[in-house]
């Protein structure tokens, strides 16, 4: 469970909603056909800019934004030196008695032990890669296509709350309390899409980032393996994945 994800936009929602009931009653903050402009017509409009199932496959690609597995670049660097020590010692088959916990290694590791040419390995992982971050991008711009229709949509449906005033000005009593439902669709508008859809669109971001790095890191592990570099020259390799902090960090470690 990825706390920050969930508290940030818990957090946000319940700032605004304290500053509301601060400042008066919430029920005047509560207009359905403000919310059904906004999040129905937002979550039409981004049918017109991405297909349903990829739209549909955002949401399965959202729950990375919270519950996310991450395994750390220093640990898979551990694990991958730890097999290709093994894999110095006792050959590629030796590392079929290794527990291996990423899936992703474990693919790379078992494709080297059935005799597969590097070549072929390295093709396959690469694709594998590639079409792993297509998916995860696809889900970055459902949001974030979705973070640019609910402010447009809010300001139509304020548009439309106006229209709505201006044909009923013979009431003046009534302007006021009109105009404050009319401007509602504008706030709901911007809360979604910088309170949710925005924010989940770059925390999906930075995962792909974090898992494109990681399993480019497994890439050269796994080809370093099959190759039989020398496990110093093929960790030398590795670290350059870290940030420069880390690397000194672990070199530190590794001294005393």
């Amino acid at each position: 469970m990825d706390i920050a994800t969930l508290l940030g936009m818990l957090g946000a929602l319940g700032v605004i909603v304290v500053a509301i009931l601060i400042g008066g009653s919430a029920s005047g903050f509560i207009d359905t056909p403000s919310l059904l402009i906004v999040v129905g017509g937002g979550l039409l409009a981004n049918l017109v800019k991405f297909p349903l199932d990829q739209t549909m496959g955002a949401f399965k690609v959202a729950s990375r934004a919270f519950v996310h597995k991450s395994t750390s670049s220093e640990a898979l660097i551990t694990e991958c030196m730890e097999m290709a020590g093994v894999a110095r010692k006792e050959g590629l088959l030796g590392l079929e008695s290794l527990e291996i916990s990423n899936e992703f290694l474990n693919k790379g590791v078992q494709m080297a032990i059935d005799g597969h040419d590097p070549e072929f390995v390295r093709k396959v992982l690469n694709k594998e890669i590639n079409l792993a971050i297509e998916r995860h991008e696809m889900g970055e711009a459902v949001f974030k296509g979705f973070g640019e229709s609910a402010p447009a949509m809010g300001m139509i449906g304020t548009l439309v709350g106006l229209v709505q005033m201006m044909s009923n000005m013979s009431d003046p009593k009534a302007i006021g309390p009109a105009m404050a439902v009319a401007l509602l669709t504008t706030l709901y508008g911007a809360v979604l899409a910088n309170v949710v859809a925005l924010p989940m669109a770059e925390k999906l971001a930075f995962r792909t980032s974090e898992e494109r790095r990681n399993r480019h890191l497994i890439l050269e592990a796994v080809d370093g393996i099959q190759e039989g570099i020398n496990p110093r020259v093929l960790e030398s390799l590795l670290t350059t994945y870290l940030p420069e902090n880390k690397r000194e960090l672990d070199k530190k470690v590794e001294e005393a």
